[in-house]
């Protein structure tokens, strides 16, 4: 199916999350999905809009950390951002790939994502959208999106790769994806976090990172991974 294809380029995570918000509210002025690419100036996380932020962050470390939070229109839990390969999907009631089904729409998304990162690591391996979600591991895990699998979220070897949430309204529904390429260092995540909760671990047992574990690749590698997942999805969203 045809997509019209935006890039906002690099903003705040509050100024991303708004415009989420604002094409979701005028999708059904679209006759065609929405396909929206976007960069975070400097490390951010969002957070489901059930999600108090206070109850996981220790706040004045964020600050000090520089770490921008924001909540999102969809749900889901929270996820660190910087560090993924992030993008929103929109599609309108009108259009014939619109189901009343929540997880059709799940499907419809992740299945493009998981042939998009299947080419991204050459074609060779087995993928799958998990069927199940997966029980936690800790206290606060359920709450971290690369901490607990959820059902259709794209697996390999038993490991996340990417993860996504979503709002559904009478007009259309927003998926906001994440594919994971790097894990934040663990001296990053224990300065921000709160020291109860055991996400570190849930991560390690649950997040496959394209590109490796912690940040170790350059710029221009993570750069470069991002502009190939941005062709590769578009090339599979247009197939569906």
């Amino acid at each position: 199916m045809s997509w019209r294809v935006i890039d906002t380029g690099c903003e705040k995570a509050k100024a991303i999350m708004q415009k989420d918000q604002d094409l979701l509210a005028n999708i059904h002025e679209q006759k065609d999905p929405i396909l929206h690419f976007y960069e975070w100036d400097g490390p951010s996380a969002t957070y489901g809009y059930f999600v108090e932020p206070a109850d996981f962050f220790c706040m004045e470390a964020v600050k000090q950390a520089g770490l921008s939070l924001a909540r999102r229109p969809t749900g889901g839990g929270i996820i660190f951002h910087l560090w993924d390969f992030a993008f929103s999907a929109l599609v309108p009631a009108s259009h014939e790939r619109f189901s009343e089904n929540t997880m059709e729409n799940y499907a419809l998304i992740n299945q493009a994502v998981l042939q998009s990162v299947q080419e991204f690591l050459g074609g060779e391996v087995e993928l799958e959208l998990t069927p199940t979600d997966a029980a936690s591991l800790g206290r606060g895990c359920e709450r971290f999106c690369m901490a607990k699998p959820t059902r259709y979220d794209v697996m390999w070897q038993g490991k996340k790769i990417a993860g996504a949430a979503q709002r559904k309204t009478k007009h259309g529904f927003l998926h906001q994806g994440s594919i994971s390429l790097l894990m934040p260092s663990s001296e990053f995540l224990r300065s921000v976090l709160r020291p109860e909760l055991s996400v570190l671990d849930a991560m390690a047992t649950f997040t496959s990172p394209l590109l490796g574990g912690e940040i170790m690749e350059g710029e221009q590698t993570v750069f470069q991974a991002k502009e190939t997942l941005k062709e590769l999805l578009k090339t599979c969203l247009c197939a569906k």
